[in-house]
């Protein structure tokens, strides 16, 4: 199990414990964490699970692939550390991850 921090647009925390091999997507629906709608089921395919990576974690959790970075594209108010995390898997490396929905998503 990998602790996740979701910062919610409005501040609220979730500290969520996540199996090994789910995505940081499925957790955070799962969990209802606001933001974080998910419509195509993590197909790499809509944008709206567009999260911001803590800069801490940029590193671990790696570089979007190009098909992710299509779809960044359609996302709003996209920085440099901005990710789908439909495409974040999680592993016992990304234990502690800090992840922030976007306000425009809430």
């Amino acid at each position: 199990m990998a602790k996740i921090t979701y910062i919610a647009f409005d501040g609220t925390v979730y500290d969520i414990e996540a199996r090994e091999g789910t995505t940081v997507m499925e957790n955070a629906v799962r969990n209802s964490v606001p933001g974080i709608e998910a419509e195509c089921g993590g197909a790499c395919a809509c944008a709206t699970c567009h999260v911001y990576v803590d800069p801490d974690w940029v590193e671990a959790t790696g570089e979007p692939q190009p098909m992710e970075e299509d779809m960044l594209d359609f996302a709003q108010d996209v920085q440099p550390n901005s990710r789908l995390s439909c495409q974040i898997r999680v592993t016992a490396a990304l234990d502690g991850l800090i992840v922030r929905v976007p306000e425009s998503q809430g």
